[in-house]
């Protein structure tokens, strides 16, 4: 944390670290009258943060999804400053592209494993801090696997972990949003009353969000194809938990069945899901300002196709 203050006074000693929240309002206005929605896809990173940036302009993306470092390994280097520096430079002068990280699928905050679980909230400290050195306000993260160990304990061990980590976090902006999973294996956060009783475990009261992947939710036995079984859905969140808690979207059709329990992302309306619900969601007024980012596989050109087709599903393109 000494480390992370010394950087950040730094970086403020040349420039506000953060952007000018009433500048970056009056942009995001003005970029919605022109209709650009908080839409685009999880994008790569290599060569640098800010490549991801350059690869969301070339999409004409109004938002996006990184990795802040190498997703496969535990590893977790701050990004140089220059490349920070120009990843805020790129931010602002577009003013309108919403920022989300997503968290290492490594972290296992319900592991039974000691070691592996305060690794994992290790990990998960740089991973803010370095969310907050970028400027990203959302971490996503997988809310993990009990391992055998049973779902009440693995709900007490995420919550506990949570709690840790807010407090060592304490002031930041970046804060954790946890992801709907498919509910593969002892994995958690695959049903709506799970992730409220982390986030109430948790005492989320004033942090942590919920980002819905429609192919998790969809494997993990929501249906969302019909709009009355997509209402019951809605319904249960606002009861549960609070639709002011989503945060984000992964937009995906699923490769796999109704409740099958298995993660398999398919293209847009090529998948189980269909289009329908993907329309709705799109024009679903309570989730305009939302960001909703597609992580469906990178074959030819098929980004740019998705978004397209999910514009048109707003009439925007």
């Amino acid at each position: 944390m000494r480390r992370l203050a010394h950087r950040l006074n730094a970086m403020n000693a040349t420039g506000p670290l953060r952007l000018d929240r009433a500048r970056l309002n009056a942009k995001k206005v003005k970029s919605a009258r022109h209709g650009k929605p908080p839409l685009g896809a999880h994008l790569s990173i290599a060569g640098g943060v800010d490549k991801a940036l350059e690869r969301a302009l070339a999409l004409d993306c109004g938002a996006v999804q990184i990795f802040t470092a190498s997703n496969t390994q535990w590893r977790m280097p701050m990004p140089d400053e220059s490349i920070v520096a120009r990843f805020r430079e790129l931010h602002e002068e577009t003013g309108f592209i919403d920022l989300l990280a997503h968290a290492k699928y490594l972290i296992n905050l319900a592991s039974p494993n000691s070691e592996l679980r305060e690794r994992s909230i290790e990990t998960l400290i740089k991973e803010l801090e370095c969310c907050e050195i970028l400027g990203v306000p959302s971490l996503i993260l997988h809310p993990g696997s009990h391992m055998g160990a049973g779902e009440a304990m693995g709900i007490r061990r995420i919550s506990g972990a949570l709690k840790r980590v807010r407090r060592a976090t304490a002031g930041f902006t970046a804060t954790v949003v946890l992801e709907i999973t498919a509910g593969q294996g002892t994995g958690l956060g695959h049903t709506i009353e799970q992730l409220a009783r982390i986030i109430d475990r948790a005492n989320g009261a004033d942090h942590l969000g919920i980002c819905i992947d429609t192919a998790h939710a969809f494997a993990a036995g929501y249906d969302l194809r019909s709009a009355k079984l997509s209402k019951l859905f809605w319904e249960e969140i606002e009861s549960q938990i609070g639709l002011e808690r989503v945060a984000a979207f992964h937009l995906n059709d699923s490769a796999k069945a109704l409740g099958s329990r298995v993660d398999r992302h398919a293209h847009i309306g090529q998948g189980l899901i269909g289009e329908g619900a993907f329309r709705r969601i799109m024009r679903d007024k309570r989730f305009v300002k939302i960001p909703k980012v597609l992580e469906t596989p990178k074959t030819d050109d098929m980004d740019r196709v998705n978004l397209s087709l999910l514009l048109s599903f707003m009439g925007k393109s």
